[in-house]
């Protein structure tokens, strides 16, 4: 069952904030004096420096180590999880519930996974804030808890609808507007906060100048420094106006790499004057814009630091460059703990530690939580972590959960929630910003847009990945529905990723009874079927049009295709966007962020940055 309570009103099952902060907080002044008399948060600044100094005072060592660390954990209530979650959770935590997580552990930090079962609809997501807060404001000299996730948007979220899906970081970057990136930024903010998430993991702000990057790629604004930087800049404005702690991430740059660090390490070898030129804008322009939290990357840089440790576990990285040369003085979160990119070297009992010496305040979803807390707390003990250094990554956490609001307003409204999340204004924001990034690469002899006179039955086939968090899905149905509802008869045809023979075969027979075909493509490459089948499709004499669902660089592989736009993501908003664009109804307006190079010879430049098309009036 959901936890039950009123959120927006004090209760027996809910005690005051007063109650709360007084019993569990140390009865600082500073705190008190924010609370009105009759226990509810007045509008005043946040707690002093100085009483979140007493705060961190009256801690033990224990609930120090907890406050460290940012943790999973399965469920979809904070006391009443299903049965598979409990499980789930003491094998892998030993414990059985989040509540049991943060009495055992203190933990100053909750992520939302999706596959953790956290993120069912908004009421429920409230209502499992709400029961993390109470857990932990509950017990003695109890902190509120700073819930986080990544709501990157595009291929990345973890809250699904009814809440607003946006359009990704390289969509916004093909259209290229400061204030869409605001917008976003304060859209997706907005409704994060109704839900009691108040730390978002993003955005992205790495370099995408790798076409070949296995892990960023679409994730990143493009790969212009100084377009990403000022996109960066906007989308956190937008985030922590709304009251959301935004996340520049990797840091110090995940951009130009082959190796996935969920894998493997990373190695970037930029010099210092290559990184200075491609990495180091976007971060430096988050800082400028008072970026909340920035989050390492599991990468091996030899010009920034020769050891060969991870940038998460190097202090010339994160202490001499990002604190002492950028003058970042926020919170640095580590990536996941449990990515081999940060495990490979050292085990996950030194990794922690290694973090902490290096410059890090929030150790993120380590694999072995026990083994992690256990760590840092015999590393205080023995003398090779001090307790002064434990503070100062305390004190700047506490800050941050200060400007948040969370000593004044730790709990969720479910008035608020049914006002912000997923309502009308914010859906028809996505849907515009949307319809400004799709980009047409392609449009010999005018073939778009189709004409519902002239090609009124459309056959729409191609890949179906399976759809990001919380999106309906698969992509060739949303199309084939959207040009259904824009006047066309539209069929939906799945042919995967990799299509057999026959599944061409079927595909072109079905392609007889169309007028035009629409092909959904996805990360084509050399020896693709999917370069087949746009071939065989072609050969039919039918008005072919293709939609690159994730990479633009899919075109490069497809040169006999007379149409074809990128959407950048296949994601619900941009699907149908990209089929108002098909269909005429809105004109193209996206521009290439990230050149396309020739498959056949990389070295000279199919699209540059900056091509797009548009439909001549």
């Amino acid at each position: 069952m959901p936890d039950s309570s009123t959120r927006s009103t004090p209760s027996a099952a809910q005690p005051s904030r007063r109650t709360l902060l007084a019993a569990g907080a140390g009865v600082t002044a500073g705190v008190t004096a924010a609370l009105a008399a009759d226990g509810t948060a007045a509008a005043r600044p946040a707690p002093a420096d100085g009483s979140l100094r007493a705060l961190v005072s009256r801690m033990t060592l224990e609930e120090k180590v907890g406050q460290l660390f940012v943790m999973r954990v399965y469920g979809h209530s904070a006391t009443a999880p299903d049965q598979a979650d409990i499980d789930a959770n003491l094998t892998e935590i030993g414990v059985r519930t989040a509540a049991e997580l943060v009495e055992k552990y203190r933990v100053g930090g909750v992520i939302y996974f999706t596959w953790a079962h956290n993120t069912r609809d908004p009421h429920q997501i409230a209502e499992l804030s709400d029961g993390i807060q109470r857990a932990s404001l509950g017990l003695p000299r109890g902190l509120p808890v700073l819930i986080s996730t990544d709501q990157e948007h595009g291929i990345v979220a973890r809250v699904g609808a009814p809440a607003t899906l946006l359009p990704g970081a390289m969509a916004v970057g093909a259209g290229g507007s400061r204030s869409d990136a605001r917008a976003l930024g304060r859209i997706a903010g907005e409704e994060l906060r109704a839900l009691g998430i108040r730390q978002d993991y993003a955005p992205v702000a790495d370099v995408n100048v790798n076409p070949a990057n296995p892990v960023i790629g679409v994730r990143s604004f493009g790969s212009e420094p100084a377009a990403v930087a000022a996109l960066v800049a906007a989308e956190v404005t937008g985030y922590q106006r709304a009251g959301v702690a935004a996340c520049a991430k990797h840091f110090p740059g995940h951009g130009d790499t082959a190796v996935d660090s969920h894998t493997g390490i990373p190695l970037i070898t930029h010099d210092r004057a290559q990184w200075e030129e491609l990495d180091a804008p976007p971060f430096r322009a988050a800082i400028e814009a008072g970026i909340d939290s920035i989050m390492t990357g599991h990468l091996v840089v030899p010009a920034l630091d020769d050891s060969g440790d991870p940038a998460t576990l190097s202090r010339p990285i994160l202490t001499g460059l990002l604190r002492e040369e950028l003058g970042y003085d926020g919170v640095v979160v580590t990536d996941s703990l449990a990515m081999e990119g940060v495990r490979i070297k050292y085990g996950d009992a030194r990794v922690p530690v290694l973090a902490l010496k290096a410059g890090v305040d929030q150790l993120l979803n380590p694999p072995d939580l026990d083994l992690a807390w256990n760590a840092v707390l015999t590393a205080v003990r023995e003398g090779e972590l001090t307790e002064d250094r434990l503070d100062e990554s305390i004190l700047r956490v506490l800050r941050l959960k200060a400007r948040l609001g969370l000593f004044r307003e730790p709990y969720t409204s479910s008035r608020e929630v049914d006002r912000t999340v997923g309502v009308r204004a914010h859906l028809a924001a996505a849907d515009r910003i949307a319809e400004r990034t799709t980009t047409l690469l392609v449009n010999e002899g005018r073939l778009l847009p189709l004409s519902r006179r002239r090609t009124p039955k459309v056959l729409v086939v191609g890949a179906d990945p399976a759809s990001p968090s919380g999106t309906t899905g698969p992509p060739t149905g949303v199309l084939a529905g959207a040009l259904g509802e824009l006047g066309f008869t539209a069929t939906a045809r799945s042919t995967g990723t990799s299509p057999s023979a026959a599944v061409i075969a079927g595909a072109v027979a079905a392609a007889g009874a169309a007028d035009a075909v629409v092909v959904a493509t996805y990360n084509v490459t050399a020896g693709s079927g999917q370069r087949t089948l746009v071939r065989e499709l072609l050969a039919t004499g039918r008005p072919v049009a293709v939609v690159a669902l994730r990479n633009p660089y899919d075109v490069a592989h497809l040169p006999g295709a007379p149409a074809v736009l990128a959407a950048y993501s296949w994601t619900d908003v941009e699907v149908r966007a990209a089929a108002r664009v098909l269909a005429g109804r809105v004109r193209p307006r996206g521009r290439l962020p990230v050149p396309v190079v020739r498959a056949d010879d990389p070295s000279a430049v199919l699209f540059p940055v900056g091509h797009g098309l548009s439909y001549r009036t």
